[in-house]
């Protein structure tokens, strides 16, 4: 029965060369946007060192990434700066696009390596980013880079946040069981270090402190490839969250907010949703074999954890991904899939499970 649906034919992921450690990126954050007393200071600092992140590729925000992206690229480090709340959107848009393309090639080439598919194969391209705009677009470079043909159906999936992986998988599944012949490659690339934000607001400086750039590939099609296949997927709107995360286009950057009442709101809620999507697939809880969770920060897969019952160890793959990459946004879920199956945790019936502004839980079955 299983291999009438949809499978992953191939995994690629990308992250910047140079990781910065999480002290390099709290001394920078202290240097950029120095805190006005000396216990603002001790928040940050307890911030950063409680959110999990050991380490995160940061193309963007520090000025490394100007030095490699060309010298007419807009500098963030602090002798460039002309403006107090950094450069400008058009300046940081400009960054995205060079540091965007330049990950996603390389996701997609692994993703396509890894499922031994040739360019001239690939007949739709869904691209997912929230953290940047262009048109024409990195889309356009990885047509063009990667050889794909000129026919290839194009889909972006845009300004969606941390779930949006999922809904770029559901579009791909849909594509496939409509077409079998159909080979699809889903690219999510964020650059979320463009977005640094000079302020010392505690949210923030949660952002901040979390976020990353990184870029995760799928290739989706019919065949046998030894990874599972899309057997489902759900999205579930909270009611009355719509205040507790949001992302809006700002005029230095995208500007996130952040409730505290977020973790609470996941605790209380995605256990009677997943729980009732799961039982439409004739499955509990407990028989998952594993989980692919969104690392929104620590207390976030606390939550998940708590409101679904899961053992200790069972999200320790999206911890240690959290620890060494951060927050990719999208990418994230991605990037867990591929470690779940290079340390052999990958165990169908896989859930991934994302959670984004609005706040909207998103989820996906692989058997």
């Amino acid at each position: 029965m299983n291999s009438d649906l949809p499978a992953i034919l191939g995994l690629g992921t990308a992250a910047p060369d140079r990781p910065f450690s999480q002290e390099e990126a709290l001394s920078l954050a202290l240097e950029l946007s120095p805190p006005e007393s000396d216990d603002r200071r001790r928040q940050v600092e307890m911030i950063y060192r409680r959110s999990g992140v050991e380490s995160r590729g940061t193309e963007a925000a520090h000025s490394v990434s100007a030095i490699e992206a060309g010298a007419d690229t807009p500098s963030f480090s602090p002798a460039s700066l002309s403006c107090p709340s950094g450069p400008g959107t058009a300046a940081r848009m400009a960054i995205y696009s060079k540091c965007a393309t330049a990950l996603a090639l390389r996701s997609t080439r692994a993703a396509m390596s890894d499922a031994a598919v040739s360019p001239e194969s690939i007949t739709h391209l869904i691209t997912v980013s929230c953290t940047g705009f262009a048109s024409p677009g990195w889309d356009f470079e990885v047509v063009d880079k990667l050889g794909l043909p000129p026919g290839v159906q194009r889909t972006n999936v845009g300004f969606m946040g941390c779930h949006a992986a999922i809904n770029g998988l559901r579009v791909a599944d849909s594509f496939v069981r409509a077409n079998p012949k159909a080979r699809v490659l889903v690219c999510c690339t964020e650059i979320c270090s463009v977005h640094f934000r000079y302020d010392a607001r505690p949210d923030q400086v949660v952002a901040n402190a979390l976020f990353a750039d990184g870029s995760g590939a799928a290739v989706i099609g019919m065949g046998d490839s030894g990874l599972p296949r899309i057997a489902s997927t759900s999205s579930r709107i909270i009611e009355e969250s719509r205040d507790q995360m949001g992302w809006a286009v700002g005029d230095h950057g995208f500007e996130m907010n952040l409730g505290i009442e977020l973790p609470g709101t996941i605790r209380r809620h995605a256990g009677t949703w997943a729980r009732a999507w799961l039982a439409e697939q004739g499955l509990t809880i407990d028989q998952i074999g594993s989980w692919a969770v969104h690392p929104g920060g620590p207390k976030i897969l606390a939550a998940v954890a708590e409101a679904l019952d899961l053992p200790g160890t069972t999200l320790d793959v999206s911890r240690q991904v959290l620890a060494s990459r951060g927050n990719m946004s999208s990418a994230t879920v991605l990037f867990i899939l591929d470690a779940l199956r290079s340390s052999g945790r990958l165990r169908p019936p896989c859930v991934l499970m994302s959670f984004g502004p609005g706040i909207t839980a998103e989820a996906l079955l692989l058997k």
